[in-house]
């Protein structure tokens, strides 16, 4: 009997479609999963069982349909769930059920897509390895040792565990595709705007992104299409048509594309062993009929710092609200404590040590006096980055680079050097700052660890992306004889 968990996306909905197979026996399989090596991984913080029969029934009554009707999902906890624990992975909003629905699960649900349950992450998307998380770590599938990467560790470790097909994540500076590049998964920043942001939780709301993590581009092609599109709840969405995705996927080429690899996105800070596979993946694109340059983005070595004084500082704001008056933990309320007592005591304890050391770089950035010097400065950086992008989109059609500057590192290695963990997301962080899309697709193995490959597109352009991942998939699935997770470790629920 084939292996149910093992099936794409689109064979999923394919076989429900057809009756092959019941979407309620899709879900149980999924959730038969999860039971099995979850406990080794550590991807869900909650498993809505009753939720996702509820809904896989309801497509096996017909009464929803669509190109992934049927398919089970993994939400990242940072996407309001009506009546769901959202966590946000903080122990400020611990056992917190919110009375509605996000834009992105609403249109899951309306999509017949059957969300299993909400995936562990770094608290308010504040980490680089999933580490941060007040309700413990998750392990990456290929060693269980090693970090998932961050801060949607959770909703990658899932996908790549075969917990789940496909998965939900969102990138701040690129908490969805360097957590992808690390699990040998495919993840997707969409174009800033192009997908809801209504029902996120707050981190950076100039930065903050919903989009898809798969195990194939065309699977993240049909995810991106299901959630993306104008919302009018949400200030910032554009109000456009979702680019032909799930078309450029199918058509998978480059022919006469012009790739451009970022100089400043290569070399010194990456590891040997991924830089190889990147070198080798651009040049099989050169193979594949692409017309390959190099570019320069000279002000792509400031986005760091320029990220970490403007998303502090838009999280020292959006994280105020957390106040223990209306919402979330309460600490110290004896009636004897006023309440800014209250408020603080609550916020000592509902706040770990990485959201803590954010708020305070993002108050002191927007103090009196530092305005200018820091997040004022920071903005200015942010608009020299931009420049950059579109003196470069004028020489090439996407570029290229690295996603991650190594390989998955052991959980614990990082996290007493918090510089060393940012620097995770020195490729990622610059399509942030821009607003553009970029994808992350595994081209690879380091040491025996997944390598991925980022592509950058202009805003709105999401469908180069999938047109270049889709080709490059085709491609190295012909070398490797199918797809990378294939060779993964694989996960037994006596390792649990």
């Amino acid at each position: 009997m084939t292996d149910l968990t093992r099936l794409t996306a689109v064979e999923t909905a394919a076989a429900v479609a057809s009756r092959d197979v019941s979407a309620v026996e899709v879900a149980r399989a999924h959730l038969d999963r999860i039971a099995a090596v979850d406990g080794a991984v550590h991807a869900f913080l909650h498993v809505d069982a009753d939720g996702a029969l509820a809904q896989a029934a309801r497509v096996d009554a017909g009464e929803v349909t669509g190109p992934l009707a049927g398919v089970p999902l993994a939400l990242k906890d940072v996407i309001v769930t009506r009546g769901v624990p959202t966590t946000v992975g903080s122990r400020i909003l611990e056992g917190w059920r919110p009375p509605y629905d996000a834009t992105v699960t609403t249109r899951l649900r309306d999509a017949g897509v059957v969300v299993l349950g909400k995936t562990n992450m770094d608290e308010f998307a504040m980490g680089s390895s999933t580490e941060h998380s007040a309700y413990g770590p998750t392990h990456n599938p290929w060693d269980l040792t090693r970090t998932p990467g961050g801060s949607g560790g959770g909703s990658a470790a899932a996908v790549a565990a075969y917990e789940a097909p496909l998965g939900v994540g969102t990138d701040t500076g690129g908490s969805i595709r360097q957590p992808a590049s690390v699990t040998g998964t495919v993840g997707v920043k969409p174009t800033y705007g192009g997908v809801s942001r209504f029902g996120l939780v707050a981190f950076s709301s100039s930065l903050d992104q919903a989009g898809p993590c798969a195990r194939t581009v065309l699977d993240a092609a049909l995810l991106h299409e299901a959630i993306g599109g104008h919302d009018p709840a949400d200030s910032t969405s554009i109000d456009a048509p979702v680019p032909p995705v799930v078309e450029a996927a199918r058509r998978a080429s480059v022919q006469g594309l012009r790739v451009a690899v970022v100089r400043e996105l290569t070399g010194e800070g990456y590891e040997a062993g991924v830089q190889e596979r990147f070198d080798e993946a651009v040049a099989l694109l050169s193979e594949l009929g692409a017309t390959v340059t190099e570019v320069s983005c000279p002000h792509f070595v400031h986005a760091l710092p320029a990220y970490y004084l403007i998303a502090p500082s838009e999280a020292s704001s959006n994280l105020a609200r957390f106040d223990s008056v209306r919402y979330g933990l309460r600490v110290g309320d004896d009636g004897d404590r006023s309440l800014e007592e209250v408020m603080s005591l609550t916020r000592d304890a509902g706040f770990g040590a990485e959201v803590k050391r954010r708020i305070i770089l993002g108050t002191y950035a927007l103090s009196s006096g530092y305005y200018d010097a820091y997040y004022g400065q920071a903005q200015k950086v942010r608009t020299l980055i931009t420049r950059d992008f579109t003196a470069a989109f004028e020489q090439a059609d996407v570029l290229v680079s690295p996603a991650s500057p190594g390989v998955a590192f052991p959980l614990g290695a990082k996290l007493d050097d918090p510089l060393a963990m940012y620097r995770q997301d020195l490729a990622t962080i610059p399509s942030n700052l821009y607003g553009g899309p970029a994808m992350s697709l595994p081209v690879g193995l380091s040491e025996g660890l997944p390598v991925g490959l980022q592509v950058m597109a202009p805003t709105m352009r999401d469908d180069l992306l999938y047109q270049v991942g889709g080709a490059l998939e085709a491609a190295l699935h012909d070398r490797w004889g199918g797809p990378l997770l294939a060779s993964a470790p694989e996960l037994e629920a006596a390792r649990a």
